[in-house]
């Protein structure tokens, strides 16, 4: 290869592995393997070692992939973030142990740990109490989720010192780094839900603790069943000698730190730890993917120092993902509610990551030609972040003359109405609505679901009344009676009652619960909750243009067009109609009637305790025309400040020149008295 090839070949590579790290970090959508992005980047770093004249400081091998969105306030890292090197070799990692040997020159020892499978995180500790939680980002600067950090059970306020000692242990200030990941458990939760809504599931749990740490609603977090473990301490003159040291100390104060770690001395020792995590690691509730190897001694690390991306002192090995082979006997096309028609492999039975498979997803027409798919090929199956079985390639060797290429449908395998194409997301979808069974089914499914209606039924009680045509939409629940209910086969007087029972208490369910029933294409339970809160009603929405919908939290293009369609679709208002008539609900309960505009066009945050609930405060700003928002901007009119006001909102409503006020300030804006009974007001001391 001369060098004009070789430029050819690097602004290729350079041009996949862009993409590849936004697809990863920002989307939480990644198009390659982990072993497929590596190697590609290895070898563009051979290629830019054989040409240096080629390197260019953009290059993905001089910078770190960043995840970095606009939602969020972002910071700068007081340390940079970089990234680690990786292998999948031993012999790689004699390699590196064989380096560090040469540029210390003494003995020392190695901290070996789990690499954890999940996102990155900063976090800043003042004076005991968390101060900030960054992400990456791009190794330089990373975006500001302090607020969705504080819903993550594991991860303190507040340190805790330890029994005995005098004073506070910790330094004043130290920043701590490790990994938020999502267990198994809850990960296996989180999808559960998001096919039942057909929402496209997270492919493993890095991508869905990823998305989850930057979900824009905070409250969410908690729901997720996110974890912390630290991994490592910086700081102006820490007081420790090893690494290992530190992460002791930072565990007696209430830090997540990992106690599957073990000091090495030797290379042999290295390799034990790593061929005993590589089969124990399947017995974790948790994903991991590696093992990283740290030289133990502080000094040591900060002589060996960094290149531009990477710590000397540090490597991660990374297990390969586990593979079967076996034969693909037919393909099924599954329609769901949103009459997204999706193709799922039935396989011969195999034995994967200790599971039976039978079955993966080809996910869309574009993959089954990507990977040449023929039924009765040989097919290599693996398990995205071993949870969900997917066919990553055809063994072509083993291809017979008897193999058939399969056509996808072009109508729907339910109704037989001819299919269209979604060209922006490689799917084909079944147009009819109102008129194909699994669609109707998958609907009405949906609206009985724990999320949204919860409704004691399931799929078979939905399959009877549909058979039966006694529902049809979900307004069609609340007319049955009892003698409908009687005359399913297996109904008894106990049955149909619990069934009816449960069908009235469905009425108490508030509005963003009952807008996420409906069903609307690309609407989640975050999505309806910000369309909840935003307009009040649902007669608002349905009035609303596109330009209006964009304007809501985690609203998109897409995302109000298709909200836009559905309110103008006379069926849908037709059952919206019927739902209100059976006393649904349609409003925001604490939505009121507007006591006047003296609020109108501000938006104010509040901080602090007030004579009233905090609750109540917001409801009062509402009711006089005011917006409440949750976090600080250029955009904020006003910080309310109460008694015990968040020294974070304080400080940084001073540096953007937002205008503080007190309660007693607000109350004589809206024209209010207020009586103290012997409470002074606390006026904000400003930082």
């Amino acid at each position: 290869m001369n060098q004009a090839q070789a430029n050819i070949r690097i602004n290729e590579l350079r041009s996949i592995i862009n993409d590849a790290n936004r697809r990863y970090y920002v989307d939480n959508s990644p198009v390659l393997s982990d072993y497929d992005f590596d190697m590609l980047l290895k070898e563009l770093e051979a290629l830019e070692a054989a040409y240096p004249e080629l390197i260019t400081s953009d290059s993905p091998t001089q910078k770190v992939g960043s995840d970095r969105r606009k939602e969020f306030e972002q910071y700068p890292h007081k340390y940079p973030m970089l990234s680690l090197g990786n292998t999948y070799d031993i012999p790689e990692v004699e390699a590196f142990a064989e380096r560090a040997s040469k540029g210390i020159g003494n003995s020392f020892t190695y901290s070996c740990e789990l690499k954890f499978d999940g996102t990155a995180i900063c976090l800043t500790y003042r004076n005991g109490r968390l101060f900030r939680a960054l992400t990456r980002g791009d190794g330089a600067i990373g975006d500001d989720v302090t607020a969705n950090v504080r819903h993550i059970s594991n991860i303190p306020e507040t340190l805790h010192a330890p029994a005995g000692s005098a004073s506070a242990p910790w330094p004043e200030e130290f920043e701590i780094r490790g990994e938020i990941y999502m267990p198994w458990a809850a990960f296996d939760r989180l999808n559960e839900e998001r096919e039942r809504d057909e929402e496209q599931p997270f492919a493993n749990p890095r991508n869905a603790a990823s998305g989850s740490l930057k979900l824009i609603d905070s409250s969410m977090i908690a729901n997720r069943g996110l974890e912390c473990t630290l991994y490592h301490m910086l700081g102006e003159g820490l007081p420790y000698q090893t690494h290992d040291e530190a992460l002791k100390a930072a565990a007696t104060w209430g830090l997540p730190v990992s106690d599957k770690r073990k000091i090495c001395r030797t290379i042999e020792e290295i390799e034990e730890f790593i061929g005993y995590w590589d089969i124990e690691r399947k017995n974790l509730p948790f994903a991991t993917d590696g093992i990283v190897i740290k030289v133990n001694e502080l000094p040591y690390q900060e002589e060996l120092g960094y290149t531009a991306k990477f710590p000397r002192w540090a490597v991660a090995y990374k297990f390969k993902a586990e593979q079967a082979l076996t034969k693909l006997l037919s393909i099924d096309y599954q329609v769901g509610r949103t009459g997204a028609v999706t193709p799922v492999a039935n396989l011969e039975p195999v034995q994967l990551s200790g599971t039976v498979v039978k079955r993966a997803s080809l996910h869309n027409e574009e993959q089954m030609k990507l990977h040449d798919i023929h039924v009765g090929d040989f097919v290599y199956v693996e398990k995205g972040g071993e949870i969900i079985p997917k066919i990553t390639g055809v063994e072509l060797s083993m291809r017979t003359p008897d193999v058939v290429l399969p056509h996808f449908p072009e109508t729907c395998p339910d109704c037989g109405t001819t299919l269209i194409r979604d060209e922006e997301e490689a799917k084909s979808f079944c147009p009819n609505q109102s008129g194909c069974p699994t669609q109707i089914k998958g609907r009405l499914i949906h609206f009985l679901s724990r999320k949204a209606m919860n409704v004691i039924a399931g799929e078979a009680t939905v399959d009877q009344l549909f058979n039966k045509a006694l529902v049809w939409n979900a307004a069609d629940f609340y007319e049955l009676k009892k003698e409908h209910l009687l005359t399913l086969e297996g109904w008894k007087e106990r049955s149909a009652d619990r069934f009816l029972k449960s069908i009235e208490e469905s009425k108490k369910t508030t509005f963003d619960h009952v807008l996420y029933a409906l069903g609307i294409r690309y609407v989640g339970e975050a999505t309806a909750k910000s369309l909840a809160g935003h307009f009040g009603n649902i007669d608002t929405i349905a009035a609303s243009t596109i330009e209006d919908l964009l304007k809501v939290d985690d609203v998109g293009q897409v995302i109000a067009e298709s909200i836009y369609d559905y309110f103008h679709d006379e069926t849908n208002l037709e059952i919206i109609a019927r739902l209100k008539e059976s006393g649904l609900h349609f409003q925001m309960d604490e939505v009121q009637e507007k006591i006047s505009s003296a609020l109108e066009g501000m938006t104010i945050v509040i901080s602090g305790n007030y004579s009233i609930s905090r609750d109540e405060m917001k409801s009062l700003i509402t009711a006089h025309g005011g917006k409440n928002s949750g976090s600080i901007s250029k955009k904020t009119t006003y910080l309310l400040a109460g008694e015990k006001a968040g020294p974070e909102k304080l400080k940084k409503a001073e540096a953007l020149g937002v205008k503080v006020i007190g309660e007693k300030e607000l109350m004589e804006m809206l024209d209010i008295t207020v009586t103290t009974e012997d409470k002074e007001e606390t006026e904000p001391t400003l930082f």
